[in-house]
């Protein structure tokens, strides 16, 4: 499904997902990602939708919410996938701007070296850029980037898109324990930081069932003092490390809802029973749609979890151009 939600976001309030890639195309294949390792590494940009195909299925939805009485703060880029891989994607925020709804992209900034990536992100009206590290070899331990990238070039890419951008700027910064969160890694981030002049930089944890089991949240502690280092670089620092809530839209058909948002945003058991009261239907929902292989349950750190199971087929992208 193209579009999903809303959604609750710790950062944008009620966000209508975009998913313009499909799963998992992207550039780095992160040890924390709650979509799991990426099947499909690749720097070069293509399309995966027509441009209109994007603005028909936000449309719709975004109708959908409204006659629910939903809100919308923004129409968010957080596909399957990395969505600057999308070579439409400059295009697509054209078309969304007409609907009156600031838009977001949330990219981890590994193609901003390209210049047409820059010039893409600059039609947004949100951009968060993922810096989870400045040191070359925590990079790829905790990325680990499609084999072309190179670290030097991104970091510049992100400058010079930073420089000319127009909106808002946040930055993200996922810290894990033991490979990013030592008070020397953290610094270094800052002093970049420092460079980059953020509006707002985030430092968040895993909150979500990561890609690899053996990720770990930093202490509270270690957080704490993250937190006073980057404060010395950047006007506005901001913990994203809490449940972003239960408020799902409910848009019609609830099984839609469900699958589409476990898709890229796994659901808590609250969040669940929380759409179903909304849509005034039963638990039985979400056992038809375990037993039929759309969903399935998992735990992480003592709290149940809803994902949407990896399709089985793939499907051909081949003929879609714009």
């Amino acid at each position: 499904m193209i579009a999903f939600g809303p959604v609750p976001s710790r950062r944008l309030g009620q966000s209508l997902g975009i998913n313009n890639i499909p799963p998992k195309v992207c550039t780095y294949s992160c040890v924390y990602c709650q979509l799991g390792r990426t099947n499909k590494m690749r720097v070069e940009r293509r399309a995966f939708y027509d441009a209109e195909e994007i603005l028909e299925a936000v449309q719709d939805r975004v109708g959908k919410a409204r006659e629910k009485g939903e809100s919308i703060d923004y129409l968010a880029f957080v596909p399957d996938g990395e969505p600057t891989l999308d070579v439409n994607l400059g295009r697509e925020i054209e078309l969304l701007r007409v609907l009156g709804i600031q838009v977001a992209v949330i990219t981890n900034a590994s193609l901003l070296w390209r210049d047409d990536v820059r010039q893409d992100l600059q039609k947004a009206h949100w951009v968060s850029l993922k810096i989870d590290s400045v040191n070359p070899e925590v990079w790829r331990r905790i990325n680990r980037p499609q084999g072309s990238l190179r670290f030097e070039t991104i970091l510049d890419g992100m400058l010079k898109f930073a420089d000319t951008f127009k909106g808002e700027l946040t930055t993200e910064t996922m810290l894990v324990e033991g490979i990013n969160d030592d008070g020397g890694e953290i610094e270094r981030i800052a002093y970049f930081l420092g460079d980059l002049k953020p509006d707002k930089a985030y430092l968040a944890i895993p909150t979500r069932p990561p890609a690899k089991e053996t990720v770990k949240a930093p202490s509270e502690q270690t957080l704490n003092i993250a937190y006073q280092i980057l404060s010395k670089s950047v006007g506005c620092v901001e913990y994203l490390i809490g449940y972003e809530g239960n408020t799902f839209a409910c848009t019609g058909s609830v099984e839609d809802d469900l699958v589409s948002i476990a898709a890229v945003h796994p659901m808590t058991d609250e969040a669940v029973h929380g759409l179903l009261r909304k849509a005034r239907v039963g638990w039985e929902v979400v056992e038809n749609l375990i037993a039929n292989g759309d969903l399935t349950e998992v735990t992480y750190r003592g709290r149940k979890f809803y994902v949407r199971r990896p399709l089985k087929g793939t499907r051909s992208f081949g003929r879609r151009q714009g």
